[in-house]
């Protein structure tokens, strides 16, 4: 396993760990931090969706890391909205704002030279087929 983390690009494995950030700031936030309610709120499960995005960023899936580098503008936008409230949750979205922005900052980078590559290939293609 630890062989298979030193092959990893360093983009893929940040933005991996940023997804990891996020999932844990978004339940620790909404349910013991600073919760709507006391003893935590739905909105815990704002979570949720991320989980579904860290393996296949982890594993390198091109499709996953294109949906996900979407799904994280929802994270960008409400840290930012959030960053006007007081107290905790002012640092709560200080810390979302950072993480979400770094995770799509990376994908961005990682997906960079794979997009470009996709590119020349698929214009190459559509020179010999002429």
């Amino acid at each position: 396993m630890f062989k298979n983390f030193l092959h990893k690009n360093p983009y893929q494995l940040l933005a991996t760990a940023a997804y990891i950030d996020l999932f844990i700031l978004c339940v620790a936030w909404e349910w013991f931090i600073s919760p709507l309610r006391p003893g935590g709120s739905w909105l815990i499960l704002k979570g949720v969706p991320l989980l579904f995005a860290i393996p296949g960023i982890w594993k390198g899936n091109v499709y996953t890391m294109q949906w996900a580098s979407m799904l994280i503008l929802l994270y960008i936008t409400e840290g930012l909205v959030r960053i006007l409230e007081t107290g905790a949750n002012f640092w709560m979205a200080v810390l979302e704002t950072s993480s979400a922005t770094i995770g799509f900052v990376c994908l961005l980078i990682y997906l960079k030279p794979i997009k470009k590559e996709a590119t020349a290939l698929a214009k190459q293609q559509s020179q010999t087929t002429e």
